[in-house]
């Protein structure tokens, strides 16, 4: 059978920015309107362990999942056809972000912390980075803490109070444009 190429800007994509910006959501649309594959790391992580994330912080510890979250990474971005959902804290990593980097483009979706504090509290056992007292001054303190690593992203778009059709067309022009000042 004759393999057919369907027009695209990018053959993998991956999603990085902070818990509950909506890199899940997002990107299953995103890979829906690309016609790709699409993974959360996350999910991926966990069937492969047969563990939860909080199951895996709790026993094992946070050295342990950042290990397997690297291993992951390297696995799937030798893959194609993929919009790839990052943990939060995945593209902090230096090693998983230049891989990434180097490998397609990167997409950082923003929101402001009350608006990650009141996505997330929605799933409050499945954040272990936010348990105990005062998760916003947490969500903050983290947030500013990262945002430096997640502006290294190639694209930059806002999810506060927007519709997911909204954000993945942004992206998909995003996309044209950053595929275009590459020559491809």
């Amino acid at each position: 059978m004759r393999r057919i190429e369907v027009p695209r800007p990018a053959t993998f994509v991956s999603l990085t920015g902070f818990m509950g910006v909506g890199k899940s959501r997002v990107g299953r649309e995103l890979a829906r309107a690309l016609m790709l594959h699409f993974i959360d790391l996350d999910r991926f992580i966990e069937r492969r362990t047969g563990l939860s994330i909080p199951d895996i912080f709790r026993y094992l510890g946070e050295e342990a999942f950042r290990r397997l979250e690297k291993e992951a990474v390297a696995e799937l971005s030798e893959k194609d056809h993929l919009v790839l959902s990052l943990g939060g804290g995945t593209f902090v990593d230096l090693e998983n972000r230049a891989r990434l980097l180097a490998r397609g483009p990167v997409v950082a979706l923003w929101a402001s912390p009350r608006t990650i504090l009141e996505r997330v509290a929605r799933k409050p056992g499945e954040r272990p980075l936010l348990q105990g007292e005062d998760p916003l001054g947490r969500i903050e303190a983290l947030l500013q803490a990262r945002a430096p690593i997640y502006q290294e992203a190639h694209i930059h778009v806002t999810t506060e109070g927007r519709r997911v059709e909204e954000v993945v067309e942004e992206i998909v022009e995003a996309l044209w444009r950053y595929a275009k000042a590459r020559g491809a």
